[in-house]
């Protein structure tokens, strides 16, 4: 006996007019009851179940900035000088920002968060983290080159810190590599203040012909909307609870997964698909499908359009043939894009899309006026003015205020902390940092990923910045850095986001590269909690300011509140405030690319920057002593400007053999990595810098002092980079020499003179055993 269909209510446009007083669910939606009452004042009536669902998620902070779009507009916008615009050719509010590098190339690059998903289910939150991104450099109308993600997890030894690292790495991984998109850089952090709420950042970068640069919009009235990719499921749907829970309709698939599911070889064939739409012409724009699905999509293509857009839901492709109307429009099913097709290019438009077969359907048109209409089964169940949907949510000027806690954090300095002295006590100590969680080798990580696929990579991780060729004629490429301290930010939010600017600006300049625009990720709690708030807003300041001092325009990136687990407000409640912040380069010729660490025996190794005792925040009090107070390093942007000039200069003139920045761990870990990169011992003295900057050894050793790198060159170079350092008065000074010796039994080494040598192997092993040791 077959049974009969349950038949539905379908809450319609004309049954909401007739039904004002009944129950809705905004409340389990995540609107607030004065959203609630501007949205039926928006639309004179209540909402229908359709249209709550819209405007729940597109109203949402993920989805809308609501609580940041004010702050964003008086720092980013307002403080983007005509001179930092030079090189922008499409800015914040576009899928991602574009720049002009030079000889018609343009590159769009873009960080955008996946934080919340990958705790839930780490494998598909953070391979559908690529995913998205990646879809949005597609919109550009630009080929997809690379990827990068910034990490941070709970404590190494938690016990469920395994089951997210392990899940993560693989969901980048297996996304990536599918993709066939090197990964060539970015973070990996271990801290309590993420056990709850890791951070996955991911980071795409494209490139394009200037004449290829599209934005999507629905223009031109009669053209049609085609979804085209995979079909439509009921994955997704957890960002709004009472969808998730089958609050609009009980008898369909139990428990919708909270979490999409992607499929890498779904988006490489997408990738292609893409590319030749564009380059057929056939398509108006294309629009990937964000955090709202299909409810994203139409409304941001209709409120940056023209005219008006009708939408018909029987039209949708569904993997699930149950799903409802509100899951159809909320879905946020990966691998699927929408374009805007004019009726006479619809058929090579679909013959195209079958050329590479993928599945495709006119889901719409353009319509004359200013109104969204959706019809499922015949029937109107959308009618908004997508405007009011997609670009006027609530703005919110959020109550900020410093921290009763801050003030105690700040006076608690790590200067009572023990220290080592004897040169046995500092040789312990450097081991211990080499062999901390943040120290450590990322290579279990990095191994997983494939950094060379394309045959374009220049450099990778572990160098300071990743390097892509973009054109093989004349070697013209980019450099990109991501970084972001949110020990220091916690000390000092203004500090802070300034330093995770400064050191990605540094990264890029160590490798040779002109830095020329930014990106960024802002990490950071609930936006309810006075305390966070203003972390965000003095983050935001200190960031915007840092880039008007540099001159490096932010072209787009992600805020990512709602990161605590605790009560709000407390100084433990949320994560360390993180903004990380991605700079992008340009060099003329990668062939003259930098590398971090030395090759050979006989460079000279110099220290470029000013020392001072600088350890509030730094890699030493937390590995030594579990310790985060005081305050961080200064940060002086002048110098970083000063030092970037001299090493692209060293670069540029061939002076420079290998160039790193000093950032964590200071100028030991700085050594360390320089010497472990090929495997090349150094001997140095630190005398003359103790005399000239007037240090212990154990400051000259562990300050994480800002805008300093070492930089080896060969000896007949000598001159030439201390004259590029006198012409602009910058502190310069001769270390040592690099040896492939000089350790226990004359085996290479890292001698520190008077005070230790340790030997290449022992460091060595020490780091490369740490995340083997815990994740296998």
């Amino acid at each position: 006996m077959t049974a009969t269909p349950v038949q539905v209510q379908i809450d319609t446009v004309d049954h909401a007019a007739g039904t004002p007083d009944q129950t809705q669910p905004w409340r389990e939606l995540g609107l607030k009851e004065s959203e609630y009452g501007l949205i039926k004042q928006i639309l004179g009536r209540r909402p229908t179940s359709a249209e709550l669902a819209m405007y729940s998620v597109m109203w949402s902070e993920h989805c809308s900035y609501k609580s940041s779009k004010i702050h964003i507009k008086r720092q980013f916008g307002a403080k983007t000088t005509d001179a930092m615009r030079k090189h922008l050719m499409v800015g914040i509010g576009e899928n991602a920002g574009v720049v002009d590098i030079g000889d018609g190339w343009a590159v769009t690059f873009k960080i955008e968060s996946h934080n919340h998903p990958s705790f839930v289910e780490p494998y598909q939150g953070a391979a559908t983290g690529v995913g998205g991104i990646v879809r949005d450099i597609m919109a550009m109308g630009a080929r997809p080159i690379g990827v990068m993600d910034q990490l941070r997890f709970g404590a190494i030894d938690h016990p469920d810190t395994a089951r997210v690292v392990h899940g993560v790495v693989a969901g980048i991984g297996g996304y990536g590599n599918c993709l066939g998109l090197p990964n060539i850089g970015g973070e990996t952090v271990f801290d309590p203040s993420y056990q709850g709420n890791p951070l996955v950042n991911a980071l795409c970068v494209g490139v394009m012909r200037h004449k290829d640069i599209h934005l999507a919009n629905a223009s031109g009235l009669g053209n049609l909307v085609v979804m085209f990719g995979a079909r439509t499921g009921g994955d997704g749907i957890g960002g709004a609870s009472v969808l998730a829970s089958e609050t609009f309709e009980e008898g369909g698939p139990s428990k919708r997964p909270s979490v999409q599911v992607g499929d890498p070889f779904q988006e490489k064939v997408l990738i292609e698909c893409c590319l030749e739409l564009f380059q057929a012409g056939v398509v108006e724009g294309i629009s990937d499908f964000g955090a709202a699905g299909l409810s994203c999509a139409t409304s941001e293509l209709a409120a940056s359009g023209d005219g008006g857009m009708k939408v018909d839901l029987d039209k949708v492709l569904l993997r699930d043939p149950t799903l409802t109307p509100e899951e159809i429009l909320m879905s946020e099913s990966q691998e699927r894009m929408m374009a805007v097709v004019k009726p006479a290019n619809l058929d090579a438009f679909l013959a195209v899309a079958a050329k590479w077969d993928i599945e495709s359907s006119v889901v719409g048109e353009v319509i004359a006026g200013d109104r969204l209409l959706v019809f499922y089964r015949g029937q109107k169940v959308v009618d908004v003015d997508p405007r009011t949907v997609a670009k006027e949510s609530p703005v919110y000027e959020r109550p900020y205020e410093r921290p009763a806690w801050q003030d105690a954090l700040q006076a608690d300095s790590p200067d009572k902390l023990a220290r080592p002295a004897t040169g046995e006590e500092l040789a312990a100590t450097v081991m211990a940092l080499v062999a901390s969680p943040n120290l450590c080798s990322r290579a279990w990580i990095t191994n997983q990923y494939d950094r060379f696929v394309q045959g374009n990579t220049a450099l990778a991780m572990p160098d300071d910045a990743g390097v892509l060729r973009v054109d093989e004629a004349t070697g013209l490429g980019i450099a990109l850095a991501t970084d972001g301290n949110g020990r220091y930010t916690k000390l000092d939010p203004r500090e802070g986001a300034r330093q995770a600017l400064a050191e990605a600006y540094r990264n890029v300049a160590c490798v040779g590269a002109r830095p020329l625009a930014v990106t960024d990720c802002l990490n950071f709690g609930s936006p309810e909690s006075p305390a966070s708030m203003w972390q965000l807003v003095t983050a935001m300041e200190g960031l915007a300011d840092a880039c008007l001092e540099l001159g490096v325009p932010v072209t787009g990136g992600n805020v990512s509140l709602y990161n605590e687990t605790g009560q709000p407000g407390l100084i433990d409640s949320a994560i360390h405030p993180t903004p990380v912040v991605g700079v992008l380069g340009v060099l003329d010729d990668v062939s003259e690319v930098v590398p971090s660490g030395w090759r050979e025996p006989g460079l000279s190794v110099f220290l470029l920057g000013a020392t001072a005792a600088e350890l509030g925040g730094s890699a030493w009090a937390d590995v030594a002593h579990g310790h985060l107070g005081g305050m961080p390093p200064r940060v002086d942007l002048k110098a970083e400007r000063a030092l970037a000039e001299i090493l692209i200069a060293a670069s540029r003139d061939g002076v420079a053999a290998a160039s790193h920045d000093l950032s964590e761990g200071g100028l030991a870990q700085g050594l360390v990595d320089c010497c472990l990169r090929y495997g090349v011992g150094a001997r140095v003295d630190l005398a003359a810098l103790l005399e000239r900057d007037g240090l212990t050894a154990f400051e000259a050793l562990f300050s994480e002092s800002q805008a300093r790198a070492l930089v080896a060159v060969p000896k007949a170079e000598e001159s030439r980079l201390m004259d590029l350092a006198s012409a602009r008065n910058f502190p310069c000074l001769r270390l040592g020499v690099t040896d492939d010796a000089g350790g226990p039994g004359d085996v290479a080494g890292l001698e520190v003179a008077g005070l230790f040598t340790l030997a290449l192997a022992d460091l060595a092993e020490a780091s490369a055993a740490v995340l083997p040791a815990h994740f296998g």
